[in-house]
């Protein structure tokens, strides 16, 4: 397990201050994250937080998913990040384009055709 958290369902009246409260029980908070929606300017409703150790991970979850604050049960889970290989034709294995140019024609799994902005 990593060290990395998702608390989803918050309400927007939940601070940093709270979180940073109730998930210091379970050990050391090494940052905490609560994204603001570009478009509405308000709080999003989940946060970001990466506690110290593993360990402390899976006793805050242990401790706090369901756990009702601000009148909602949150959610906590673990974050899985997803390593992905790119190669140099700008493919993951799964055939997943990367990148910010588009191929146009051609076979675009092998990298051949014209890629658009290279004409």
């Amino acid at each position: 397990m990593n060290t990395n958290l998702k608390v989803s369902d918050l309400s927007e009246n939940t601070g940093e201050t709270q979180l940073r409260e109730l998930f210091g029980q379970a050990g050391h908070i090494k940052s905490i994250t609560r994204p603001v929606d570009d478009a509405t300017k308000q709080l999003r409703d989940f946060a970001f937080i990466e506690m110290a150790t593993a360990f402390e991970a899976t006793k805050a979850i242990q401790l706090f998913n369901g756990y009702l604050i601000d009148g909602k049960a949150i959610k906590v889970t673990e974050v899985r990040t997803q390593l992905r290989q790119i190669g140099r034709n700008g493919f993951d294995r799964n055939g997943g384009r990367h990148g910010q140019d588009q191929f146009i024609r051609g076979n675009s799994r092998s990298g051949a055709g014209r890629r658009s902005g290279n004409r």
